[in-house]
């Protein structure tokens, strides 16, 4: 008996021993979390505001190298990639036709100076038959009569002399119409470069009855190139040229390559009701390493700032919350789901910028005047900030990032 009384007891005591452990488990449960605070480093660095566009790099100079008569293409000397030199001939077109007509006209210039060689002969005679038989005249040998035709033979003499110069220079003009379409049948290059693309082979026939054909397209200097980019309506404002600008291809996505605004072009571009301007930049090409025709996404450097301080943009939308039960990050713009107060306390922050930082554990504003901003950090041109300040960037109640998001960013809990 005395040994169950003991056994009750030590039951007892364990069971009491149980229910004060699930108390003091679900009390632990229960009670408030201390809050995490992700903090940053207040630093000096550059700033930079740019536009971003997408576009294609093409050469700064293309020529677009035709066929100014039809034919069959005889010959081809010009390929890919070849390096042409300003008049050299890259193909001919069969010239045995335009050397037919040029033949023609040769002829037809010959034909008409004899013939002048011959009125002018006329002219002489008639000349001289209206001198002898004006003297006759004055001697009463003559009748008037015969005089006047001799002058009348005599004028129309003239005349077919001039007719006849007039007949040369226009089968001369003939003749010079079909030796420069002879000279056409050779395609030269009209400036130095390399060959982009060939659109025909041997043996092809080209057509220029009603547009000229493009036979070669060339590249005048594959060492300059530029960058047609589309900015839309809303950021053209902000594109000037002369401004600094990057850009990336998707060939070499770790190479940055750069350059420069050289135009602004006024012309605007519709697609789908969406209004974009030409936008173009020149870029060296030294390398060779940037090709016609690639996808290009550039960013237009629209104002810049030099090792300025400067706090993540985070860090000016954070607002703890004002009961100080459970602290959250107010979104920097946007239409507000919370109460009234989220409103007035953002319209508070855009009158007057602030950043938070820890103060004994708690959060204090600190009044900041604000400058240029780009998509990560805010130029902090006035307030009580300085490099090496940490500011809070958000805060919540779960347990604590494992690691930064960002650079000199820390997470830090503190019990409240």
């Amino acid at each position: 008996m005395k040994r169950m009384a003991t056994w009750k007891i030590l039951a007892g005591l364990a069971a009491v021993v149980a229910l004060a452990g699930l108390a003091l488990a679900g009390w632990n449960a229960f009670k408030p979390k201390p809050a995490a605070y992700v903090t940053a480093v207040v630093d000096r660095g550059p700033i930079q505001r740019s536009i971003t566009a997408s576009g294609s790099v093409n050469p700064e100079v293309t020529v677009q190298v035709g066929a100014f008569v039809s034919g069959t293409i005889n010959t081809l000397s010009c390929d890919y990639n070849t390096p042409v030199r300003k008049g050299q001939i890259c193909a001919t077109i069969d010239p045995r036709p335009y050397q037919l007509i040029a033949a023609q006209a040769r002829a037809g210039v010959q034909s008409a100076r004899a013939q002048l060689v011959k009125d002018q002969a006329d002219l002489k005679y008639a000349t001289l038959t209206y001198s002898r038989d004006a003297g006759l005249l004055t001697l009463d040998s003559i009748s008037h009569e015969a005089v006047d035709n001799a002058l009348s033979v005599r004028d129309q003499a003239a005349s077919q002399v001039s007719l006849d110069q007039a007949t040369i220079a226009q089968r001369q003009a003939a003749l010079d119409a079909a030796q420069v379409n002879l000279g056409y049948t050779d395609i030269v290059s009209p400036v130095d470069g390399v060959v982009v693309a060939r659109n025909v082979t041997v043996g092809q026939t080209v057509a220029s009855s009603f547009q000229t054909p493009t036979l070669f397209l060339i590249a005048k200097d594959l060492t300059r190139m530029q960058v047609d980019t589309n900015v839309s309506e809303s950021d053209i404002a902000d594109a000037v040229a002369g401004s600094r600008a990057t850009f990336t291809v998707e060939a070499y996505p770790g190479r940055v390559f750069r350059g420069r605004v050289t135009q602004v072009r006024q012309a605007p571009i519709s697609v789908q009701n969406v209004i974009t301007y030409d936008v173009v930049l020149a870029a060296e090409n030294p390398d060779l390493k940037l090709k016609p025709g690639m996808t290009a996404t550039a960013q237009i450097i629209t104002a810049e700032r030099k090792d300025v301080l400067r706090v993540p943009a985070q860090a000016l939308h954070f607002t703890p919350d004002s009961a100080g039960a459970a602290p959250a990050a107010t979104p920097a713009a946007g239409p507000s789901t919370g109460p009234s107060t989220g409103k007035a306390r953002r319209t508070r922050a855009a009158a007057q910028p602030q950043v938070w930082i820890l103060v004994d554990g708690q959060p204090k504003a600190v009044p900041v005047t604000t400058g240029l901003e780009d998509d990560a950090n805010t130029e902090i041109t006035g307030g009580g900030l300085k490099a090496g300040d940490r500011v809070i960037i958000s805060a919540n109640r779960a347990k604590a990032p494992a690691r930064a998001p960002t650079s000199g960013i820390t997470p830090t809990r503190v019990g409240r």
